[in-house]
């Protein structure tokens, strides 16, 4: 049976770091009418080749055409649903918030309980780094928005899949291999990560 119900999808793509790809890939969405929630990109261990996070809502079908299309660009090397995977995300919030003396303490023990760093101060604000998942990010805007928040700025969602090479030591173990063999790693470094 098919999934219909529309969620938050997280997809990792893999492209050649050139010019025009992000731009490629942003209009393969908005030309099909998909909405691009978040977006987060950064180099590889491999400089000639980029990782994008994107968060995509929609159901099975809109995740299946997604991911056709974005095959279809000459620059992707590797498509992979994080969803449908163990993955460990994260997104980093910066937020500037009112912070006069009276309620300087209250702030600080907010964030001390989001696990927040003090990352500037004036006379009348702080500013709050916080590192989590979208659920954390949520919770302490909604908490520190009665104190007024001056500013806020939010990374897009990144994310990886959890434990790939533990699934390969456990397959080494059933086939007999010595416990402490660690696979060989890939002579293309364009696949680092993505062990299947």
């Amino acid at each position: 049976m098919q999934e219909t119900e529309a969620r938050k999808h997280t997809i990792a793509v893999l492209v050649e770091n050139k010019f025009g790809v992000l731009s490629r890939v942003a209009g393969l969405f908005s030309a099909r009418g998909y909405n691009i929630e978040s977006l987060s990109v950064g180099e590889t261990l491999d400089p000639t080749v980029s990782r994008m996070t994107l968060v995509v809502h929609g159901d099975a079908f809109v995740l299946e055409q997604v991911i056709k299309q974005l095959h279809k660009l000459i620059d992707v090397i590797k498509v992979t649903d994080l969803s449908e995977e163990d993955h460990v995300e994260r997104e980093m919030l910066l937020i500037r918030v009112n912070a006069e003396p009276a309620v300087r303490a209250e702030i600080l023990r907010v964030g001390d309980i989001f696990r927040a760093k003090v990352v500037d101060v004036t006379a009348t604000t702080y500013t709050l780094e916080v590192t989590g998942e979208e659920t954390k990010i949520d919770a302490i805007i909604e908490l520190l928005r009665p104190f007024g928040i001056q500013e806020l700025v939010r990374t897009g969602k990144v994310a990886i899949a959890r434990g790939p090479k533990t699934r390969l030591r456990k397959a080494d173990q059933k086939l007999g291999k010595p416990k402490s063999a660690l696979p060989p790693l890939p002579q293309d470094p364009r696949v680092v990560g993505f062990a299947d």
